[in-house]
């Protein structure tokens, strides 16, 4: 088996142990040096390992883990998917740098999960005419920014989104809460085939996964994560598109909401996340524009070169160059990049802020300004 396919099989592996999700197999791969290394660890020292246990030891030397691992890197090579190890480079940044991440991803598609701007689109599968006009009307007005819109190939808004960023050549990619072996719903094959060729299909579940309803939930925080930004269209009282945004909330991501009708209960959903301060409203693309500061990007004040190299300490230097060399990154990532400690990266960023040399953006992701 090659080096790579073999990697790979216990990368999935590792995703397949009862009792390890996603914070305890980063934790189990960070203390081995990587996922084979868990699996031929040693059992005393892995249960020094917090909430390692004796389950958790019989599970790893269970074997049909590993056969079911091989089918899967099968299905894989066969489909042409590309996996998504949370480590590598194409694994999306901004979703990363969320605690509750993937540990695997599988991708299949054109797009690259980490262009400059993403735009999450939810709300209800019941959409009316209203919610799919504001849908295409705000997503067309947004194809000037090259935005990515990332939605669930659902029903309603979902499929809206989709269909409006392609209309609109724009990227635009499905999170799907199955497998890549299947299309839910059924209806949406074709819509999902145009993405694959602009944009793509994303999951953490592997092939012969059915879309069960405790997927959804976790196909949200995906959504959320990957997203600079989560805008709400439609919804009622309660559904996914609310999960989303609250999701969205905890990751520091900025969530917007589309006003409705008072008495519309499909709009009972967004006109409380405006009232409770947990969405800003917003009625045009320009609102989202000026929201997200897309506006000011690219306008670089003169003697921006000049002024990164005036009195910046080594430790500002090395920050200032890893993203001059990488763009927009997550905190953890520039720590440990520049093998610098948090508190001495989060004071350094602070300062380069105040100089106007780095700006943040949501979910702790700093660039250059």
């Amino acid at each position: 088996m090659p080096v790579s396919e073999k990697k790979l099989l216990y990368q999935i592996a590792l995703t397949l142990v009862p009792g390890v999700g996603c914070i305890l197999a980063k934790k189990l791969v960070a203390c081995c040096g990587s996922a084979e290394a868990v699996f031929r660890e040693k059992n005393r020292l892995l249960t020094k390992i917090p909430r390692v246990g004796h389950k958790i030891l019989d599970a790893l030397a269970d074997k049909t883990i590993l056969e079911r691992a091989e089918k899967e890197v099968a299905f894989i090579e066969k489909f042409r998917i590309s996996p998504l190890f949370y480590s590598d480079k194409e694994y999306p940044f901004r979703l990363r740098n969320c605690i509750d991440s993937p540990v695997m991803l599988y991708f299949k598609g054109t797009t690259d999960l980490n262009v400059s701007r993403i735009i999450g689109v939810v709300g209800t599968r019941n959409a009316t005419d209203y919610g799919r006009t504001a849908c295409h009307e705000l997503i067309s007005d947004l194809a000037q920014d090259q935005v990515m819109i990332v939605s669930g190939l659902a029903y309603g808004i979902d499929s809206c989104a989709h269909r409006a960023a392609l209309a609109n050549n724009l990227q635009t990619t499905g999170v799907l809460g199955h497998g890549l072996d299947r299309i839910y719903p059924y209806q949406n094959k074709a819509l999902a085939g145009k993405m694959i060729k602009n944009g793509g299909l994303l999951t953490e579940f592997l092939s012969n996964s059915e879309p069960d309803r405790e997927n959804f939930p976790m196909r949200n925080r995906i959504i959320a994560g990957i997203c600079d930004a989560i805008l709400v269209v439609e919804a009622a009282s309660k559904g996914g598109a609310l999960i989303t945004a609250e999701i969205a909330n905890s990751y520091n991501r900025d969530v917007f909401a589309v006003p409705g009708r008072i008495h519309d209960p499909y709009s009972e959903g967004t006109n409380r996340l405006i009232r409770n301060n947990r969405a800003a409203l917003v009625q045009s693309a320009s609102d989202i524009r000026y929201l997200m500061g897309w506006e000011e990007q690219g306008k670089k004040p003169d003697g921006f070169q000049k002024k990164i190299f005036l009195e910046m300490t080594t430790d500002e230097t090395a920050i200032v160059d890893y993203l001059n060399q990488k763009g927009a990154s997550g905190i953890d990532d520039i720590c440990i990049q520049c093998r610098l400690s948090m508190s001495t990266t989060s004071a350094a960023l602070l300062n380069l802020e105040f100089e106007g040399i780095v700006k943040s953006m949501p979910g702790k992701i700093y660039d250059l300004a």
